[in-house]
């Protein structure tokens, strides 16, 4: 990124909430998404959610604008972290497409001590009826996931890793670790019941990607979230 002159970014005040803006132009929107907002709507939330509010900021109050934001991926409702939009159908297809391509990675704070600090975590996924995800040896059925770690901080309790994500299957990270008896602290679906109101500590802290129209690779970091530095204080 340090061979483009960056545009200029508009003040806090003028972002929306729950998202801060690390990068924008004329093709794409690059955020860094606050837990507990949803990248898109559902039955029953249509307008907290970072598509909507995107939606909103680009159009800039005026309802006859044209302007609009392309959902290229998404991020779990209580995971945090960078998120890319497209301005244009032309910039979400390319996006989509070279996806599996581009450079993803994670922090995630879990529980316990693992085995090897550093590795590489294969199986074939499935979501069943409840829409829970799960390990399968039918590699027909299922879908191959591949999250690759290395642990970057531990205590007697818990552990700070550096994920990557080799593919993109829903809830993969979480599955992952959790089958490896190391859930990510705060899941309420893979994890253990725990008490207090702990956010999920899953973090999208780096996005490696090509910009569809310069054809630059381009790198967005986040830091690590204070919430996770506080667990290792």
């Amino acid at each position: 990124m340090s061979e483009h002159k960056l545009p200029k970014l508009p003040p806090k005040k003028y972002q929306p909430s729950g998202l801060t803006i690390l990068y924008e132009d004329q093709e794409i929107i690059v955020v860094d998404k606050a837990p507990g907002l949803l990248t898109i709507g559902t039955d029953r939330e249509k307008e907290r959610t970072a598509h909507f509010l995107l939606n909103e900021y680009v159009m800039k109050g005026n309802s006859r604008s044209k302007n609009r934001v392309f959902i290229v991926h998404r991020l779990d409702r209580e995971t945090s972290g960078i998120l890319v939009f497209a301005k244009n159908e032309q910039s979400k297809a390319f996006l989509q497409e070279n996806w599996k391509d581009f450079g993803k990675k994670y922090l995630a704070v879990v529980h316990g001590k693992l085995k090897y600090k550093q590795g590489e975590y294969t199986s074939y996924l499935m979501e069943n009826k409840a829409l829970r995800v799960y390990s399968t040896k039918d590699t027909v059925a299922g879908k191959l996931a591949r999250t690759g770690f290395k642990v970057l901080k531990e205590t007697e309790e818990l552990s700070l890793l550096e994920i990557e994500l080799f593919t993109g299957r829903k809830h993969q990270i979480r599955v992952h670790l959790s089958e490896k008896g190391n859930a990510v602290l705060g899941d309420k679906v893979y994890g253990t019941a725990e008490k207090g109101p702990q956010r999920l500590a899953l973090h999208s802290f780096s996005l490696r990607i090509m910009h569809p129209f310069k054809k630059k690779e381009m790198t967005f970091e986040t830091v690590v979230p204070t919430y996770f530095e506080g667990l290792f204080k």
